[in-house]
């Protein structure tokens, strides 16, 4: 019988140990090492940082001051820029004090924290994305109706259905994976928590688990390249049956700015996610996550400044009233 008790106080002790060492802190690998060269290229990412910073706020800032822009284009246009304000800031602030101050530690929580913002926010941008493209269709194809098929109030639904249903499927990953013992060194091969990285960590089998997460990442990034391609099928049928030139250019104005950001995010996310595990390394994560959390941010505001005329023009309205005050 006391045999039987001193097993059983061993194995509940294991178990509490191993629970004790899962909610220790991790150590981040970085993204920067101690070199000329990576000083550089840290100084390069702080002044791409401070860019998309500035970048997305002026394009919320645009989207709530100038009433030209007050419609469900570009209201969800400000979403999409508060989700890249967001990313950026969910994986930079973190690495950069990490870097200047030496240390190279994150809190259990803080992991739990980031892994589930950024898993949060890039599946939200890929809702948005979606339903963008389906604001376009019924613009371009169904422009009599736009007011009643695009109202207010159905802006709002596919913003929060964005938001909604991304922060569900992240939570729901998040508590799975932070609920597993980790092992070993502790050290996560990234600059931030992300998931093939910290899974690595885990210190028993969970195969099913991993194949789960794959098949839900391949769901959610086909699914709204489906209704994206549908979508610009319709545009496209409809440009082409169109006789007038300038008909042709406003759709392309309208279109084009939209369309190479979904082509640059899923093109980034598909090279990133959709790979098989057995053939990705540290190094190609750390550059797939560099172009989704830290160059797209930054290229979104600037295609829609530069390649959209309203954006164009809202900003020149802006700066010209605050120029003459």
């Amino acid at each position: 019988m006391n045999g039987h008790s001193y097993f059983s106080g061993s194995r509940s002790g294991t178990v509490w140990l191993r629970n004790q060492m899962s909610l220790a802190d991790f150590i981040l690998e970085g993204l920067f090492e101690d070199s000329l060269t990576h000083l550089f290229l840290f100084c390069l990412t702080m002044v791409v940082f401070l860019v998309a910073l500035n970048g997305n706020t002026l394009i919320i800032i645009l989207i709530c001051v100038d009433r030209g822009l007050h419609t469900p284009m570009y209201f969800l246009l400000s979403q999409l820029s508060l989700m890249d304000l967001m990313h950026i800031c969910t994986t930079i602030p973190k690495m950069v004090t990490n870097y200047l101050s030496g240390r190279k530690s994150i809190s259990f929580l803080g992991c739990a924290t980031q892994h589930f913002l950024y898993l949060s926010l890039g599946g939200a941008e890929c809702l948005l994305l979606a339903l963008m493209s389906y604001d376009r269709y019924v613009a371009i194809c169904h422009p009599l109706r736009y007011t009643v098929l695009m109202s207010r109030k159905v802006a709002v639904m596919m913003a929060l259905t964005s938001w909604l249903g991304a922060s569900l499927n992240s939570l729901i990953h998040t508590l799975i994976l932070m609920h597993v013992p980790f092992c070993g060194t502790r050290k996560i091969h990234h600059f931030y928590c992300e998931y093939p990285a910290v899974v690595k960590l885990v210190c028993v089998n969970i195969t099913v688990y991993e194949s789960t997460v794959y098949i839900s990442t391949i769901v959610l990034l086909l699914l709204p390249i489906i209704l994206v391609s549908t979508s610009y099928g319709f545009i496209l049928h409809s440009v082409i049956e169109m006789h007038s030139a300038g008909s042709k250019r406003n759709v392309f104005a309208t279109c084009s700015s939209h369309l190479i950001v979904v082509s640059l995010w899923f093109g980034t996310c598909i090279f990133s996610c959709m790979r098989p595990r057995s053939q990705c390394t540290p190094r190609q994560d750390k550059v797939g996550s560099v172009l989704y959390s830290i160059i797209n941010p930054t290229l979104n505001p600037l295609i829609y400044a530069f390649w959209n005329n309203d954006v164009a023009k809202a900003l020149r309205r802006v700066l010209g009233i605050q120029i003459t005050q």
